[in-house]
């Protein structure tokens, strides 16, 4: 068992199994890196970097890393390789503490009287309308009365994927034919939830449009036209990222920051992939909260990120069956 047991025993193991690929990636590189040595020296700390580097942690938040083993390696002339996933796994911890994420362990939403509305954004294929199929099944089992809203008019194939997976979770979805306005859907959504005491709202919004500058104002729109029905909405601008891309899905999160207010990322597939460092590097290098990960195919498999269980299936013992 971990040292952090917030979550239950299947969670954790769905956590261990979907992150085993980085942590065997990682701990396989880092264990034949000191092999033979016994303390750690520059030659360590390299090794340690290009591992950091190569497991999709991102330079500059790499560097940080270093730093700070560095100088707790000058203060302390006895510092042993045996200590170094110990410390390690502090300062990512740190991180990840400092940039806010990962404070929740249970599908959870501010109390208010209007229903909380949530926009997700993100490119096409990086699983954002899966992420909110799985979203709404969380939300639903937690006891919320959850509608989706269908604003990604530009694909008909989108509107109906969403359809299926308000069918699967059994919430009613707001949908408008192809090619529609997406606010006009944002606008329809909103006041759908409101008529029907809902305490959820999750919006899909368009992939990909053809420049910055239309994406921009497209997702600008709806939040205008959102802002009619509920004032303060969205409450939450939610970013969905593919980790097993790794450094394009940071590409990615520096392109979707530019043109709306993000306050929240979704990071998908870390099941299929060895870069689930990017789930560190994203969270340092743009200083917005990851709420979400996806470590599986299974409804339960979208799990609330936490840092103590995200550090503690990367660096402990995997739960046992």
């Amino acid at each position: 068992m971990g040292l952090f047991n917030l979550f239950s025993k299947d969670k954790k193991k769905s956590l261990d199994k979907g992150l085993k690929k980085t942590k065997e990636g990682f701990f396989s590189k880092l264990t034949r890196s000191i092999a033979g040595k016994t303390k750690v020296d520059d030659e360590v700390l390299d090794d340690l970097e290009e591992i950091l580097v190569t497991s999709d942690v991102g330079v500059d938040t790499t560097l940080k890393i270093i730093d700070r083993i560095e100088e707790r390696v000058s203060k302390d002339k006895y510092f042993g390789t045996e200590e170094l996933n110990k410390i390690l796994r502090e300062e990512i911890s740190s991180l990840l503490e400092e940039n806010n994420s990962g404070s929740e362990t249970e599908f959870v939403i501010p109390q208010q009287d209007a229903p909380y509305v949530i926009m997700v954004v993100g490119v096409n294929g990086v699983g954002k309308t899966t992420t909110i199929g799985k979203l709404a099944y969380q939300f639903k089992k937690a006891g919320k009365k959850v509608v989706l809203g269908a604003a990604d008019t530009f694909r008909a194939a989108a509107i109906d994927q969403l359809k299926i997976w308000s069918e699967r979770v059994d919430v009613p979805i707001v949908t408008q034919k192809m090619g529609s306005d997406p606010a006009s859907v944002a606008f329809d959504t909103l006041q759908s939830a409101q008529a029907q005491d809902a305490d959820v709202v999750i919006i899909d919004t368009a992939g990909r449009l053809h420049n910055k500058v239309n994406l921009m104002n497209e997702l600008g729109k709806v939040k205008k036209v959102m802002k009619k029905v509920i004032p303060d909405a969205p409450h939450e601008v939610m970013l969905v990222l593919d980790a097993s891309t790794g450094q394009n899905a940071i590409e990615q999160a520096k392109q979707f920051t530019r043109v709306t207010e993000v306050t929240g990322m979704a990071l998908t597939k870390l099941d299929g992939t060895a870069k689930g460092g990017v789930v560190i590097g994203i969270s340092d290098l743009f200083k917005i909260p990851v709420r979400y990960i996806g470590v599986g195919e299974r409804m339960e498999d979208l799990q609330v990120f936490n840092k103590y269980e995200f550090v503690d299936s990367l660096f402990g013992e995997e739960q046992e069956a």
